[in-house]
């Protein structure tokens, strides 16, 4: 297992090395931050000034090889926009969007995973045609349309839920956290069950899809034969098998959803890293927007190392293979 581990991570280390070149070359051309910073009115002395200081007027090499280095040592620079470290940036908005998207993920295993399950036994009721028809409207709308209609019904007709911010939040060192407050729960709905819907749906496809597959193979006709209970055939033997897929794409879905959470945040005013990339955007602020990049591969990459743990615990096949090619 060891062994299996440090070689996804040496596999994963000339991918972020890619994902560095291509996100420091895609922002290193565009627009000009240094007349940004200045503003209107600046010398010529004041901006050649600047430029050097900035470490602009290196070759492209060797400002790629500077932010490498400083990167491995979780270093990205200093804002063009707001003159503070990258990384403290990053730490003061990544609690907001982890809780987000911890939420979002959290509602789309755990609804999915039900309706899906409910659809695949009961496919002929009618719940179940209007969970499939929740669904269609679920992947086909996107994520800034729904949450502009979810603000629309609930904050604007109803009054129920603030239209955006995070609420009131409690510090823990340099966690900020809105589980704790009241106002900072009813804050986080709207942009959770935004997020999270369209992963929801897939996944109750997903799984609606497994099931019946799963329910027609001849080991589970076997295990009716035996005189099996339908809970412990439908749970213990058809669930279990649908998780190998359900994993894969749980686990991608995940870092989509942390990845992709700039529209949400835009739409919420949310405080979270995604509307940091959007700001920084506008300002050609490059240190963030690499930053930002590199992160999201890491996480995407700590996610599939998850995933392929995962599928030694939930299929016993693979770790017998495992054990057979190690025997070898």
């Amino acid at each position: 297992m060891f062994a299996f581990i440090l070689s996804r991570i040496l596999q994963a280390i000339p991918v972020m090395l890619v994902v560095a070149l291509i996100s420091f070359a895609m922002f290193a051309y565009v627009g000009d931050p240094v007349s940004i910073m200045l503003g209107q009115d600046f010398t010529e002395a004041q901006r050649t000034q600047l430029i050097k200081d900035l470490g602009l007027d290196q070759s492209f090499l060797m400002q790629f090889s500077t932010f490498i280095g400083n990167a491995a040592q979780g270093e990205f620079g200093l804002s063009y926009r707001l003159s503070r470290p990258v990384a403290q940036l990053i730490g003061e908005r990544a609690p907001a969007t982890l809780e987000l998207a911890i939420c979002a993920a959290s509602i789309a295993l755990v609804v999915g995973v039900a309706m899906g399950v409910y659809t695949g036994l009961y496919r002929n009721s009618w719940l179940s045609r209007a969970f499939l028809t929740f669904s269609l409207v679920g992947v086909s709308l996107p994520p800034f349309l729904i949450g502009i209609l979810l603000i629309l019904i609930f904050s604007v007709w109803l009054g129920w839920l603030p239209s955006f911010g995070r609420g009131e939040v409690v510090q823990f060192g340099w966690w900020s956290t809105g589980f704790l407050t009241w106002s900072g729960l009813k804050a986080l709905i709207l942009p959770a069950i935004t997020l999270g819907l369209f992963q929801l749906t897939l996944i109750m496809r997903l799984v609606r899809s497994e099931m019946l597959e799963v329910l027609r193979t001849d080991y589970i006709k076997f295990a009716r034969a035996r005189g099996l209970g339908n809970r412990a055939i439908n749970f213990g033997h058809a669930l279990k098998n649908t998780l190998v897929p359900v994993i894969t794409i749980a686990g991608l879905q995940l870092g989509g959803i942390i990845a992709f959470a700039i529209v949400t945040e835009t739409v919420f005013q949310w405080p979270g890293m995604g509307l940091l990339f959007i700001q920084s955007v506008g300002a050609a602020d490059i240190p963030v927007m690499a930053a930002y990049l590199m992160l999201i591969a890491l996480v995407f990459v700590g996610i599939n190392l998850v995933v392929d743990l995962l599928y030694f615990l939930v299929d016993p096949r693979l770790r017998v293979g495992r054990g057979a090619a190690g025997g070898h």
